[in-house]
């Protein structure tokens, strides 16, 4: 793709980018069904006129933007380059990253590109990849060091790539088995109360971690796997008194945790071991006046050799474009009322029972 001068000067303060797509990509690979991608990146570029003849796509507007759009399309080929196909969400995502490259909002290391085409795992005919900068950051994190704590809000991904990895490191060998636990705050002490063995008590507080099993192993394999000690889904207080060698390990809504259950569980680490915590700091189920463990933790750890904080934001979400808003509105509405994260009680007045599993 190359940048040429228009063959009409543009207005004063204006740029013009003529834009040629390969021979190899097909128009609509480009341009998306019906030009869905084009609309969505005229959207992002309202200064911004963009003409398509042929193989041909001129973008005539403010300088800036023009030359934001060449660099959209420019990280579109290389994402069809390697065989991905291109998607509304994709292209959404492309833009973002580049704007906030612009702005200052990230060092513009990685480009799109390269978030986009990062695959963690495939499974049952389809790819888990990063999908927002952070994310990726997450990941490679997650290679890079022993224990690992991802948080942020609700549908950012950070649970699911934490399961996605340990699936990838018990593939390749690189760890035995894999260990999935969290806290069953939410039932407290009335487990005794509810029907049933103590697993199907518990079943419901494990459940989002057997459905993001289920995405990522055949389901048929799975009891099998459990029956051998290979994959073992428990809750935390069976961790107590256990040394973790040769797993992969991962404590999902560690915000419900106590600083005692925080530290009890990172005590566990054993030799060739991987630990992955994650968890919501603004959605705390622990009773009045407990404070929470990951709360407390980062003051603690921050800093500490092989450990390594990935935060996450509304601008990760990855699930239905709305969730990102909903969670954007809801911070505002705490900022207004003085109940964001650091001030706001440790204590809901109610549990939120299982999340969905795309946490």
């Amino acid at each position: 793709m190359t940048q040429t001068p228009s063959a009409h000067t543009p207005a004063q303060g204006q740029a013009r980018a003529q834009i040629t797509v390969p021979a190899r990509h097909p128009m609509v690979t480009v341009l998306g069904s019906g030009d869905s991608l084009l609309r969505v990146i005229e959207k992002s570029f309202p200064a911004t006129d963009i003409h398509v003849r042929g193989n041909e796509i001129s973008a005539v507007g403010d300088a800036h933007e023009v030359a934001l759009v060449q660099r959209v399309f420019d990280e579109m080929m290389l994402v069809l380059r390697t065989g991905q196909p291109l998607t509304e969400d994709a292209v959404e995502r492309s833009i973002a990253m580049l704007k906030a490259s612009e702005n200052g909002e990230n060092d513009g290391q990685e480009s799109p590109a390269e978030v986009l085409t990062q695959n963690i795992l495939s499974s049952r005919g389809r790819t888990i990849r990063p999908k927002t900068l952070n994310q990726k950051r997450y990941v490679d994190a997650i290679d890079k060091h022993t224990v690992v704590f991802g948080i942020g809000p609700a549908g950012t991904g950070k649970t699911y790539l934490a399961m996605a990895k340990a699936v990838q490191a018990l593939q390749s060998k690189q760890v035995n088995r894999i260990i999935l636990t969290r806290p069953a705050v939410e039932a407290g002490e009335r487990l005794g109360f509810l029907p049933g063995t103590l697993y199907e008590k518990i079943d419901p507080y494990l459940r989002p971690l057997y459905d993001a099993l289920h995405d990522m192993i055949d389901p048929d394999s799975i009891p099998r796997l459990m029956a051998a000690g290979t994959i073992e889904v428990a809750p935390l207080a069976y961790m107590r008194g256990r040394t973790l060698n040769d797993a992969f390990i991962i404590l999902d809504e560690a915000q419900n945790t106590s600083p005692e259950q925080m530290k009890m569980f990172l005590t566990r680490l054993g030799f060739d071991s991987k630990i992955v915590i994650t968890g919501d700091v603004t959605q705390v189920d622990l009773p009045g006046g407990t404070k929470s463990g990951l709360r407390q933790v980062q003051e603690i750890l921050e800093g500490v050799e092989d450990v390594h904080f990935s935060r996450l934001s509304s601008h990760d979400v990855v699930r239905h474009r709305l969730v990102g808003r909903i969670v954007d509105a809801y911070e505002q509405y705490d900022s207004r009322n003085g109940t964001g994260d650091g001030v706001q009680p440790d204590a809901h007045p109610q549990g939120r029972g299982a999340k969905a599993k795309g946490k």
